[in-house]
């Protein structure tokens, strides 16, 4: 294929065909750069069409040119396109970027067009579930399970749906699906964590956990992983990160608009983004994740995670002034519509010293959560599962003492940033949500608004995997879920009070 694109442009070097096909060429084998020069030549030659402009906006969220990129999709889809692959496409660039609403609409178009498409009905259940709409998302997702019923991510998107029943489950077809799914390791996890949810619902615990250790465990054997990676990066940051370091950063870029909510996944973080996204002056940002990605462009480093330790510690000079700046500005076109926004990334707890640094008047809040209810929750969701940084979440005793980490990087922070690092209890918010919430909102410098309170009509879309329950009404449903899972989960316990650390 390149060699005839090559060729085609080498006797018509304006055929805009050629030169899309030769950056598709280029994309398939992860060059990006080459990709968005040949494919920026054909949207160049031939704006009009939106099958360009759809690869051009995938390329651009590769190299995470995010702004660039929603726009890119914006203009395809402003052509009302015809095409359903292009469609699809757009609607990945624009859930990617933030902008669900429209995410969903793309979908729905692609969907109509090509209503036989599995995947195209898993795009738009899952987009629907984003922006709040279970019984649209419900359906697309069992439609996508009818055409394609080992499409098994789609089933524990569905069991997460709503509340199982008796009368009203998935489990007979799960159990159908698991005996056939064979050495698809990912599709087997897949079906366990659905299988767990909805045996937890109906109150069968030990099958539920059961289910959970099969699956965590056959994932776990695929992994090159040790925990003494996750170790290493906890280490380097306490290294990095102390009052000297603080003293050499400089004064830091002066912005106040960011609002930084951090935490481990399944601790309240998105709880605590929803109160604060429902004041009239704070914007959500969702999980924006380019703190990380601008701190590793200005270290240098040509490793290829974005955080290490050689990242880390190659941070002792950079201009973190320019630092700030530049996060900034990576956060727009998302940001800008109120006067502060919040980043809810999770894993900025590792940059926290960073943050302070570079964007001084920047707030940070921690959600912190009991240490056992912090574990399970987390092994009892199935985090993103090729994601780098969650490969210790398949292993009870991993999830102890990375959380054994978490908590003494967290003593560090208070030791280090005093009152700039504020943390908030998942189960002090529950207990008691207008007085937290009252102690959060002037900690932020924000005044008192009653809608903080029901931010479960917030109608703002939700990412995470906590978007069922943050559009409930707050309860202490979480709270002591570990009790149900007490002999399974002796030997975390014991780790962790090992460890020292307050359960």
């Amino acid at each position: 294929m390149r060699k005839a694109c090559t060729k085609v442009l080498e006797l018509a070097p304006d055929h805009a065909d050629a030169h899309f096909l030769l950056g598709i060429v280029y994309a398939s084998a992860a060059r990006y750069p080459e990709a968005l020069d040949r494919i920026g030549r054909a949207v160049a030659l031939a704006p009009e069409r939106a099958d360009y402009l759809a690869q051009q906006a995938r390329c651009l969220i590769m190299v995470r040119r995010d702004a660039e990129a929603r726009e890119a999709a914006e203009r395809a889809l402003a052509l009302e396109p015809r095409d359903a692959l292009a469609l699809d496409t757009v609607g990945v660039v624009l859930s990617r970027t933030g902008v669900h609403d429209r995410a969903a609409e793309a979908f729905r178009r692609a969907v109509a067009l090509r209503p036989d498409r599995a995947d195209f009905h898993y795009n738009l259940g899952t987009a629907l579930r984003i922006v709040g709409d279970f019984s649209g998302a419900e359906r697309a997702l069992e439609r996508a399970v009818a055409l394609e019923p080992r499409l098994y991510k789609a089933h524990s998107v569905l069991a997460e749906l709503r509340t199982q029943t008796p009368e009203r489950n998935h489990i007979d077809r799960l159990s159908a699906l698991l005996a056939t799914v064979g050495d698809d390791v990912d599709g087997e996890l897949h079906l366990r964590h659905a299988l767990a949810k909805e045996l937890e619902d109906l109150g069968d615990y030990a099958a539920a956990f059961a289910h959970l250790a099969a699956g965590k465990a056959r994932k776990r054997a695929t992994l090159d992983y040790s925990f003494e990676t996750d170790r290493a990066l906890f280490d380097s940051v306490r290294a990095t990160c102390t009052e000297e370091f603080l003293a050499r950063a400089g004064e830091g870029w002066p912005s106040d608009e960011p609002i930084f909510v951090v935490g481990l996944p399944r601790t309240g973080t998105t709880l605590v983004e929803r109160i604060l996204s429902s004041h009239s002056k704070v914007q959500s940002a969702g999980e924006l994740g380019t703190f990380a990605l601008c701190l590793k462009r200005a270290a240098g480093t040509r490793t290829p995670r974005t955080l290490d330790p050689e990242t880390i510690g190659a941070t002792a000079n950079a201009d973190f002034a320019a630092l700030g700046r530049a996060y900034l500005e990576s956060t727009r076109p998302i940001t800008g519509e109120q006067p502060r926004f919040v980043d809810k990334t999770p894993l900025n707890f590792f940059l926290v010293g960073f943050i302070a640094a570079a964007l001084p008047n920047a707030r940070i809040v921690c959600v912190r959560r009991g240490a056992l209810d912090s574990c399970v929750a987390i092994y009892r969701r199935m985090l993103a599962p090729d994601y780098v940084y969650y490969r210790f979440a398949y292993d009870l005793l991993d999830i102890g003492r990375y959380y054994v980490r978490f908590d003494a990087l967290m003593r560090h922070w208070r030791r280090l940033l005093q009152d700039r690092f504020y943390e908030i209890r998942y189960e002090s918010l529950i207990a008691d949500p207008r007085g937290e919430t009252e102690r959060l909102l002037g900690h932020l410098g924000l005044d008192w608004e009653e809608a903080c309170l029901e931010f479960e009509r917030n109608p703002a879309p939700v990412a995470t995997a906590s978007a069922v329950q943050v559009r409930e009404p707050l309860n202490a449903a979480g709270i002591g879920r570990w009790r149900r899972f007490e002999a399974q989960i002796e030997p975390l316990r014991i780790e962790l009070e090992r460890a020292g650390v307050e359960l």
